[in-house]
């Protein structure tokens, strides 16, 4: 199966990091050994963490994740309500698929 550069559509090999014409890295897809991360995991850590950002730390989302974090820390919990409708609706995003992948793109598994 072919492969296409993502940036500029041109062809690649199975075992190209980065596309020759435009220099763009190429992100791996993850194998079925690798698996990948948990769409229920995230989901459950997303309503019941989602004041701390911890369901965008598993994902990668790293600046989302700081920011729902300070948000309820340097507030002394003022905002943590703000934060936690955010986590909440984020989890029930990620359970019904509407947010399917992680930070780099991998798909989540079920």
């Amino acid at each position: 199966m072919a492969k296409f550069c993502t940036n500029c559509g041109s062809e690649l090999t199975e075992d190209q990091d980065v596309c020759l014409k435009c220099g763009k890295e190429i992100k791996k897809q993850p194998t079925s050994n690798q698996g990948g991360k948990s769409k229920i995991a995230a989901g459950l850590l997303g309503i019941f963490l989602g004041t701390l950002g911890i369901h965008n730390f598993y994902l990668g989302y790293n600046g989302k994740a700081v920011a729902q974090l300070l948000m309820s820390v340097l507030s002394c919990g003022v905002l943590a309500i703000v934060s936690e409708i955010w986590g909440l609706v984020e989890g029930i995003l990620i359970l019904t698929g509407s947010i399917n992948t992680d930070a780099d793109g991998n798909p989540l598994k079920d």
